[in-house]
């Protein structure tokens, strides 16, 4: 039986000083064919609520795959096709969490997994947000 290894790390830019991305579980995890994932990330140094949040993955090989964006608007989460059906993004704005749950997992899932704040300045602004110390 093929066995699906999957790393979860988090994405810190350093052109954003001060504004992290804490791993949930902070350590590889090991699951087999037709299992679900369940991975999360606490942010810290910004105001959650105002920012997309993404998913990506690498695969051994090959560029980073963009899986989804989680809005604070669960209604306007937008999944890549590659994994649609199969994913969900969820959050937790007053926790400052976001999770990443994908079901039916299959060989070709195996990859090292980040958390991202996406850049969208137009959102934050619209919003009234800034960067918290």
């Amino acid at each position: 039986m093929k066995i699906v290894t999957l790393v979860l790390l988090s994405v810190s830019l350093p052109c954003c000083t001060g504004q992290q991305m804490e791993s949930i579980p902070s350590s590889p995890v090991v699951k087999r064919p037709g299992e679900t994932l369940s991975l999360s990330c606490r942010g810290s140094g910004f105001t959650f609520s105002c920012c997309v949040m993404v998913w990506v993955r690498e695969t051994s090989g090959k560029s980073l795959e963009w899986l989804g964006s989680g809005f604070s608007d669960a209604s306007r989460n937008v999944y890549a096709s590659s994994v649609r059906g199969r994913i969900e993004i969820s959050r937790t704005d007053s926790d400052s969490m976001v999770h990443l749950r994908l079901s039916n997992l299959k060989p070709e899932d195996t990859a090292v997994y980040y958390c991202a704040k996406a850049a969208a300045q137009w959102f934050i602004k619209q919003r009234g947000c800034t960067k918290t110390s």
